[in-house]
């Protein structure tokens, strides 16, 4: 019998959530997703060392302030890990512009420009990168505008229905639902341990998501993330694509047991109705979900703390 990792292949597209080149050559996805945590992680690994060094002498070769220095590294490090990736794996790479920017329409802009220019410089198209923002209003205003620029977004921190029907209704490329973060708040905040992965609120909400996309034909993909355990894979299966861990993609490839498709595009349930006018309801319906207000500014706290620590470590060398 084939792994569950080899039967996933078959209905999801697997996208690898890491920055580890060697990781990623082992389990073979079609796509992969980098942020700043998985960034500083890889960074650090001894045998990226040398990226690191030549991402650094390129950049102090330049005529930059100190300030212009760290951001055109970070900049620089980034595509030069989407590079290496995109040597591998046959799709897309996800790379994250500064979480700094998340509520900075123009800023998110020109920053996405300025990755794809230096793609470009190497290389590398448009088509085979998705410049990754968080879901905040300015986000999603952002990234219809980039996609209109001809440049492809995947909307991360994705934790409420609100969230995804707006960045549905804009049109953009992918959108990553979050699983596990949700599991993680409700768990909290109630005490309940959900033993059954249909009833995982993370998973509701990704099931939910995909069907509501499905039933108004949205282009958009629909890509869980933030994976806990096996079972909130297996739950998700028929999922567009699904973004998982090196742990948990190991786990998959060496567990053999049969694999059903669970969510399907033609076998959505009830027709979902959801009306969304605007900023202001956009911010309302957000507002009234404690969870998804929390962990969206949660992560993106996150995001720029472990941003903040790689640029601080990158000073250091």
């Amino acid at each position: 019998m084939k792994s569950q990792l080899e039967q996933l292949k078959e209905i999801t597209t697997v996208v690898a959530d890491t920055g580890d080149f060697e990781t990623i050559s082992k389990f073979q996805p079609q796509d992969a997703t980098t942020n700043p945590s998985l960034l500083l992680k890889a960074a650090k690994m001894p045998i990226y060392r040398q990226l690191v060094d030549e991402t650094l002498d390129i950049v102090r070769h330049k005529n930059l302030s100190s300030k212009e220095q760290i951001t055109v590294c970070m900049d620089t490090l980034a595509v030069r890990f989407g590079q290496k990736i995109l040597a591998i794996i046959p799709g897309r790479v996800s790379t994250e512009i500064d979480a700094r920017l998340s509520f900075s329409v123009d800023g998110s802009v020109a920053k996405a420009h300025e990755l794809i220019n230096q793609y470009e410089q190497v290389g590398i198209g448009a088509d085979r990168v998705l410049i990754k923002m968080a879901s905040t209003w300015e986000g999603i205003r952002a990234a219809e505008k980039l996609e209109r620029d001809g440049i492809n977004c995947n909307l991360t921190l994705l934790f409420s229905f609100s969230q995804a029907a707006a960045a549905g209704d804009a049109g953009v490329f992918l959108i990553s639902p979050f699983v596990g973060r949700i599991l993680d708040w409700y768990k909290l905040s109630t005490g309940k341990i959900y033993n059954v992965p249909s009833e995982d609120p993370g998973v509701q909400s990704v099931t939910e998501i995909y069907n509501y996309f499905k039933q108004k034909k949205f282009q958009t993909i629909v890509m869980g993330a933030s994976f806990r355990n096996l079972g909130q894979i297996t739950e998700l299966a028929g999922c567009d694509s699904l973004t998982i861990s090196p742990a948990l993609l190991d786990e998959l490839g060496k567990t053999f047991s049969q694999l059903e498709k669970k969510l399907d595009a033609t076998n959505t349930g009830e027709t979902k109705h959801f009306n969304l006018d605007g900023e202001a309801s956009f911010r309302y319906k957000l507002n009234e979900d404690a969870m998804a207000t929390e962990k969206l500014a949660e992560g993106i706290r996150i995001f720029v703390n472990d941003q903040i620590k790689l640029e601080t470590w990158l000073r250091s060398l």
